[in-house]
């Protein structure tokens, strides 16, 4: 198998998380992309990379692990993580790869890991990362205490203050601890556009611009000096 496998950690437990992550790291065929302590950090990952596996805690607080699975993209594979056995025939039903009792030994992770591989070849591995990148179309940004899901289509623009950031929306400004160059990776290149060191504009609210400022919503966005050239190539082959 020529593709590594991105796989995200979901455990409310810090000391679960560092166990698996300790585990997969030796397998060379497996990415630890990220771990999460619970699903809303695990939407936020998923909405942001190519995932191709979930190891998933059951009992978490707030949205359990089968909760979560059920709604995410079907072609994003679970192996169950959890201490409770009741749990399994439910975990099954949602079509898991595999089910793992804690403690969780290495070298029984390490049949998951290669039941996972037996069932999709290289082939559907790239397959499905095309089907996750058409699917993410949004993100979650933490705002006011909580986590905001926002559609790529509702952005209007990105400016930087300092330390956080404003994201324009369609109908309200969310503003965020974060920097516009994490934000920038977040968002789709084919539809984003970073013309300065403090904005980013999405293509499609573009209503004109110049070879100085692109205007977006009625407010006149400059572009910088060194933004300048790769801007207006960007514009003018659209």
């Amino acid at each position: 198998m020529s593709k590594v496998i991105n796989c995200i950690i979901v455990d409310d437990e810090p000391v679960a998380r560092d166990i698996l992550k300790s585990h997969l790291q030796k397998v060379d065929a497996v990415n630890v992309v990220a771990t999460c302590k619970n699903a809303i950090e695990a939407f936020n990952e998923i909405s942001s990379n190519q995932i191709n596996l979930i190891f998933l805690d059951i009992n978490m607080p707030e949205i359990s692990g089968l909760s979560f699975a059920k709604s995410i993209n079907k072609n994003i594979k679970v192996i169950f993580t959890t201490a409770y056995r009741e749990y399994a025939i439910e975990g099954f039903d949602i079509q898991a790869v595999d089910y793992l009792l804690k403690p969780i030994s290495f070298e029984r992770l390490l049949q998951s890991v290669n039941k996972y591989l037996g069932e999709n070849s290289s082939e559907s591995i790239e397959n499905t990362v095309e089907i996750i990148q058409e699917k993410s179309d949004f993100i979650f940004v933490r705002s006011d205490r909580k986590m905001i899901k926002i559609n790529f289509s509702d952005i209007n623009y990105v400016e930087s203050f300092s330390d956080y950031i404003k994201i324009y929306v369609a109908d309200k400004t969310i503003v965020t601890r974060e920097t516009i160059t994490n934000i920038e990776a977040k968002l789709p290149q084919k539809d984003f556009l970073r013309i300065h060191r403090s904005y980013i504009v999405s293509i499609s609210k573009i209503e004109s611009f110049t070879n100085e400022f692109i205007e977006v919503k009625k407010k006149a966005i400059p572009i910088s000096r060194s933004y300048k050239k790769d801007v207006l190539v960007r514009l003018e082959n659209v």
